[in-house]
């Protein structure tokens, strides 16, 4: 299923350049409006901007320091189901072994096509639906065909083999979906409109803070803007998996083809 999320298709630097303009922007309109007041402004009405400032800070350090962690995980979890699929797939190939003769050779043939369709998989950007959606039909209608050829060829049906050898099938195709579901798992749109709205805030209130004290926003506050906009594209980036500069190792998967010798027909 395609994602809902507005930002979910549109390239993280776009996203954190946009960022960038609308706290420039604010920031910009905030100085203005706050030095067209400053003559009005009292000694207590600058305090509470201050506060307000203050606060706006506060939030936005908590905000960031939340969705980074939360971005963090998904990005931990995508590496990890590479790996549990890698030993799933190789446990699977193992346990193959149970069967005999052509059974064997088949299944193997069958799930050396099925790995291959999982590496090219891992090879696909999140945001091509169709393209995904029909690597992992492959695969299913691959696994299709080694349960077949498990199910119809494993010695003494319900022994100890024939049953390793299905946990093992189950392990595996389990893994797929377990590994697709982490794919797109993300950070909830809302939460980073939230941190958008603050961060825009935050910028207009710093440099309302400047013009009603009748000065310019010195560069520590565009320092600190650059910053922030480089985490937010930091965020985005580990959200965004097979998009950006930040990927997930997926090594396990091509080591583990590499490591597989084709059945002789």
């Amino acid at each position: 299923m395609e994602p809902k999320e507005l930002m979910y298709d549109i390239p993280t630097p776009l996203i954190a350049g946009g960022l960038l303009i609308a706290m420039l922007l604010a920031t910009w309109l905030g100085y203005h409006i706050g030095f067209r007041r400053q003559n009005v402004e009292t000694e207590q009405t600058r305090a509470q901007s201050t506060a307000v400032q203050g606060s706006l800070l506060g939030l936005l350090a908590l905000l960031l320091g939340f969705t980074f962690s939360l971005s963090l995980s998904r990005h931990d979890a995508r590496s990890s189901s590479v790996v549990a699929e890698a030993n799933a797939i190789g446990t699977a190939w193992l346990r193959l072994e149970f069967l005999e003769g052509a059974a064997k050779t088949q299944a193997k043939v069958s799930l050396l096509k099925y790995t291959r369709l999982r590496v090219e998989a891992g090879d696909v950007s999140a945001d091509q639906h169709r393209k995904r959606d029909a690597f992992t039909a492959n695969a299913e209608e691959t696994f299709a065909q080694i349960w077949s050829i498990a199910a119809a060829n494993a010695r003494d049906p319900g022994g100890p083999a024939a049953v390793s050898l299905t946990n093992a099938l189950n392990d595996m195709i389990d893994a797929l979906a377990s590994r697709n579901a982490a794919l797109d798992r993300h950070v909830p749109e809302v939460v980073l409109i939230m941190l958008f709205v603050t961060f825009i805030l935050s910028g207009a209130m710093l440099g309302f803070s400047s013009g009603v004290n009748g000065t310019k926003p010195a560069t520590p506050v565009y320092l600190m803007l650059t910053l922030i906009v480089l985490l937010v594209f930091l965020i985005v980036d580990l959200d965004r998996p097979r998009r950006g500069i930040i990927a997930v190792d997926r090594s396990a998967m091509s080591d583990l083809l590499a490591s597989f010798k084709a059945p002789v027909q």
